[in-house]
């Protein structure tokens, strides 16, 4: 973290109020300012120094020092931050759900939950990743997509798009297929290995067996691990998901945007020929669905 309080590289970005969860480095006096900052952070955002030292009862000094210690390098950029923050909806850890909240607030905290979560794994991805993946589907043959479960969702969205893609892409919804189909790959195909722990069992089986008959592996994870250690290009989606109750569903919508990255990439990437097929293809399929004239 620089003295500034932005990141130093692609991952380094923490909340602001995230950071108010650990108070040991915090004096009592900043601790009562870090109060009235979880409590009221809409209000905090629009207050002068001398406004927040006294809603909190200790000098502005103080207040300097609480954002420092936070990473800021002054109280202006500490607003910077906060504001910024909840432009893109409540932190996670304050969108907790509690058995007792009634529909009106689930979707509230839902909601806030998740724009603050993607917006930090936008914040957090690897572009120089994403662009070797691009360059790998680009070179490719063929595509495998990947996954069990919730990424096994995620892996037939990817294989929906092969038209984009523009080479023939397959996602198995029996992984006994994709592992027969990884066993018989070449160097010309790319599997593209979906797991949100990058320790599904069945994806890094199906992932080494596609590798040891010379196929490339593009790992789509949200954490280091046996998968990215094997892929050729990691894509690492970094986010704040609770996997013990609920299904990982942030992760799964990173997951989505970032297949359409990819796909995107490769299309506008194969030229103006291939735009245009795909331009006649939307129109047609249009016309084949009755949405046009």
């Amino acid at each position: 973290m620089t003295t500034t309080g932005r990141p130093e590289a692609p991952g380094a970005y923490e909340p602001v109020l995230d950071r108010l969860g650990d108070q040991t480095g915090l004096r009592p006096s900043e601790r009562k300012v870090a109060a009235v900052v979880a409590e009221r952070p809409g209000e905090v955002a629009a207050m002068s120094m001398a406004e927040l030292a006294g809603a909190a009862g200790v000098s502005e000094p103080t207040v300097m020092r609480f954002c420092t210690t936070l990473g800021f390098g002054g109280f202006q950029d500490f607003k910077f931050g906060l504001a910024r923050e909840l432009a893109v909806g409540t932190p996670v850890t304050h969108s907790a759900i509690e058995v007792d909240d009634p529909p009106a607030t689930l979707v509230t905290k839902i909601f806030d939950h998740t724009l603050s979560s993607l917006d930090r794994t936008r914040r957090s991805v690897d572009t120089a990743q994403v662009e070797r993946a691009i360059e790998l589907l680009l070179a490719a043959d063929e595509a495998l997509f990947v996954g069990q479960g919730a990424s096994g969702i995620l892996a037939q969205d990817a294989a929906q798009k092969g038209v984009l893609f523009g080479i023939p892409c397959a996602a198995h919804a029996d992984l006994h297929q994709s592992f027969m189909a990884a066993a018989v790959a070449g160097p010309g195909t790319v599997v593209v290995a979906v797991s949100h722990t990058g320790r599904t069992t069945a994806v890094l089986d199906i992932a080494r067996a596609a590798k040891e008959n010379g196929a490339t592996v593009i790992a789509l994870t949200g954490e280091q691990g046996p998968l990215v250690e094997l892929a050729d290009c990691a894509l690492v989606l970094q986010t704040l998901e609770d996997t013990n109750i609920y299904t990982p569903t942030i992760s799964r919508l990173a997951g989505l945007v970032l297949v359409d990255v990819l796909a995107t990439g490769v299309a506008l990437r194969r030229g103006p020929e291939h735009l245009e097929r795909l331009a006649r293809m939307k129109e047609g399929l249009s016309r084949f669905r009755g949405s046009t004239d």
